[in-house]
């Protein structure tokens, strides 16, 4: 049982996750280099947990056991008692390695340490550590108390024993537990790259426009945020240094190459809504165009990139990195897509979604169009991910 859990790193994701646990009855210490961030997160988090009462979510004598369970340091030497250490910092792994290091040093060797990257590989980090089968990535999602979803990454060195007490306790926390092998974006950042790459290349084609394109993903294909939409909220140079190590992870696959567009908006600062100008104008949105309203030509685009979509969470079921209802549930509850991917592929019809791609195969040539062989085989023995 563990009953103290430490957070490294006092960012938003790292007091999410202090806060989640905190929330669970757990011994929370907080640790961090920097006293000026330490203040900024209790400040925060004092705001969140007044919101919470007054929205009647907790009661009075509930924050005040939160903020008592609670302890923020700027000394590492006091994550001593610790069971669990998730470590949120810097996506920098010379920085994990001297964090995990010390880390090692100060903690039980009895104590998991837990990394909360989205993009570096779990087995490289624990590379570092004398005692590696402790190390898992638990990967949450922004901003964690509200996203139910938590990727459960053990490396090739993680110890059975470690990864389950972890899923045991995520699942405890009311997280919807997800698990998966430790390759490159793990499911949901690997899943998800056409959604926004192959949104791109529709653009750079000149075959729609920004706002036509999200028009297409939202009204039709009722997703919650169209790929423009979403990118510029996530924020242009986030999201294209997520595709850059993607495609970087993945040997250079053609399937997640970068895009030109995205990398120039991002060099001119076209961040999103945090610098007033992405794909959209935040700061004068009467300039924004209205979208093309042609439901063929919003068909279309649904499809392609839908149709790509699904190929990637056929590839993730083929390689291993997750069972269909993992993919499935990462993708909803992750980034709240309007259904599980290969459940919507079956609705469509998986002879439908392969021909879709064979077509885009032949008319480009391109490799990143390339129809997944679990897919050509499920096509073959018309079978369905899920039979009813």
């Amino acid at each position: 049982m563990i009953e103290t859990v430490g957070v490294v790193g006092a960012g938003t994701m790292g007091i999410g996750i202090a806060q989640i646990a905190a929330q669970n009855e757990h011994q929370v210490i907080v640790y961090d280099h920097s006293e000026a961030q330490l203040e900024k997160a209790k400040s925060g988090l004092e705001k969140v947990l007044n919101r919470l009462v007054e929205k009647e979510r907790i009661t009075d004598s509930e924050r005040e056991k939160i903020r008592n369970r609670m302890v923020f340091t700027p000394k590492m030497s006091e994550l001593w008692p610790c069971g669990l250490v998730i470590e949120a910092i810097v996506e920098s792994i010379e920085i994990k390695h001297q964090v995990f290091q010390s880390l090692e040093d100060i903690v039980s060797e009895h104590c998991i340490l837990a990394t909360n990257t989205s993009s570096l590989s779990i087995a490289s980090i624990g590379a570092s550590l004398k005692i590696a089968d402790r190390i898992i990535g638990i990967h949450f999602f922004n901003p964690a108390p509200l996203m139910p979803l938590v990727e459960i990454i053990p490396s090739i060195q993680t110890a059975e024993q470690t990864t389950t007490v972890c899923k045991n306790l995520i699942s405890h926390w009311g997280k919807t537990v997800v698990l998966c092998k430790d390759t490159p974006g793990f499911i949901v950042n690997r899943v998800a790259r056409p959604f926004y790459g192959e949104a791109l290349r529709i653009y750079e084609e000149g075959i729609a426009d920004f706002t036509t394109i999200d028009w297409a993903l939202t009204e039709i294909g009722g997703f919650r945020m169209g790929p423009f939409t979403l990118m510029d909220y996530i924020g242009n140079d986030v999201n294209f240094a997520v595709t850059e190590s993607v495609f970087k992870a993945f040997f250079y696959d053609p399937r997640f190459k970068p895009s030109f567009t995205q990398k120039r908006y991002a060099e001119a600062g076209y961040f999103g809504r945090k610098s007033g100008r992405g794909y959209y104008n935040y700061n004068d949105i009467k300039l924004n165009p209205k979208p093309l309203t042609d439901k063929a030509l919003g068909e279309k685009i649904l499809n392609r990139i839908l149709s790509l979509l699904i190929n990637e969470a056929v590839d993730a079921v083929f390689m291993g990195v997750a069972t269909v209802k993992d993919v499935d549930l990462a993708m909803t509850k992750g980034v709240n897509y309007p259904k599980g991917l290969l459940k919507w592929g079956d609705e469509i019809g998986l002879d439908k979604i392969l021909k879709q791609l064979q077509e885009l195969f032949d008319y480009y040539g391109e490799d990143r169009y390339r129809p997944n062989p679990l897919l050509r085989q499920m096509v073959q023995e018309n079978k369905q991910f899920y039979e009813n």
